[in-house]
């Protein structure tokens, strides 16, 4: 299993300080001459990602905001849940399938949306639907991929859900939750916690933008699948642009009106939060701080689980 606290060496769990956990990992190898069948940790992934792809794309997949305390709180709070094991009971059929929303998983694994995945790997997020559908779970789509809702829904069945930021225009929210429905996606993920985009300093020191042969492909068709050229980043100028500022609990019970398929609050952190998303009919709630991408000093999601 690999240890979500330690993103370089094997699992212990017994690691509680960062200096002892430095001072125990293994020496480094190369990675970027290993075949795939020689990755024996999911962490090593990640190791071979920063061996081979541009800066600015790795920055913009590995960072996250200003001091990223909380990037690094996300994977020190698993670090410090260590697991109390039990014997002799029989495990020789493991069943880990689940429910969620109504649909069957094979385990309480999702796959959460992610943007833009076609910077890493020309198949992007086609590869990741045909992943998810394979491993028998939910992927969630994001607004800003790089593969539309019917190229993502043309490589075969497979649940999935979209995941949405509301733009100042509401027209184009109407079209891109209908085009969701039509290409068979069961849910919708709306993003709430994006009023403006975290200050993410690798972004701004590489002046972040979408590579010039990809676009975002679910907008290319309103000339908005592309980023303004900035000295800042491109995707906080079209942030700033595009997205609506003025989105509140409102928004959830319009967003009901314009379709019928069951609406995710994505971004809830507080308890206070959860009741008010339950109230305005929400079908579900996801506990995220958008990967410490957004605001920076706030808990690890799992963290806020008990509450």
């Amino acid at each position: 299993i690999p240890h979500p606290g330690d993103t370089t060496g094997p699992p212990s769990l017994f690691r509680f300080r960062s200096r002892t956990r430095t001072s125990l990992r293994p020496s480094l190898l190369p990675l970027r001459d290993m075949g795939m069948e020689m990755i024996t940790n999911v962490s090593e992934y990640e190791r071979l990602a920063k061996e081979k792809l541009p800066k600015m794309v790795y920055d913009y997949y590995a960072s996250g905001a200003e001091d990223q305390w909380t990037l690094n709180e996300n994977r020190e709070a698993f670090s410090r849940i260590l697991f109390r094991p039990r014997v002799l009971i029989d495990v020789s059929h493991i069943n880990m399938a689940t429910n969620i929303l109504g649909f069957d998983v094979s385990m309480p694994i999702m796959i959460a949306p992610t943007a833009m995945q076609k910077m890493a790997h020309p198949e992007g997020e086609l590869a990741t639907a045909r992943a998810a559908a394979s491993a028998g779970t939910i992927m969630t789509l994001s607004s800003w991929a790089t593969s539309s809702v019917e190229r993502v829904n043309s490589v075969g069945p497979g649940i999935r859900f979209f995941q949405l930021y509301v733009y100042k225009d509401r027209n184009i929210v109407r079209q891109l939750v209908k085009r969701a429905e039509m290409a068979g996606f069961k849910a919708i993920a709306l993003t709430v916690d994006t009023p403006r985009l975290g200050r993410r300093e690798a972004d701004i020191k590489n002046r972040f933008n979408l590579p010039p042969h990809l676009v975002l492909e679910n907008f290319a068709a309103l000339d908005l699948g592309k980023m303004d050229k900035t000295d800042d980043s491109g995707l906080a100028s079209y942030v700033a642009s595009q997205v609506d500022q003025s989105l509140c609990w409102e928004d959830v019970r319009w967003l009901q009106t314009i379709t019928s398929l069951p609406i995710l609050v994505k971004g809830v952190m507080t308890a206070e939060d959860t009741r008010i998303a339950i109230e305005y009919g929400a079908a579900g709630i996801i506990v995220s701080n958008h990967g410490a991408r957004q605001l920076d000093y706030v808990p690890a999601t799992i963290s806020c689980l008990e509450e």
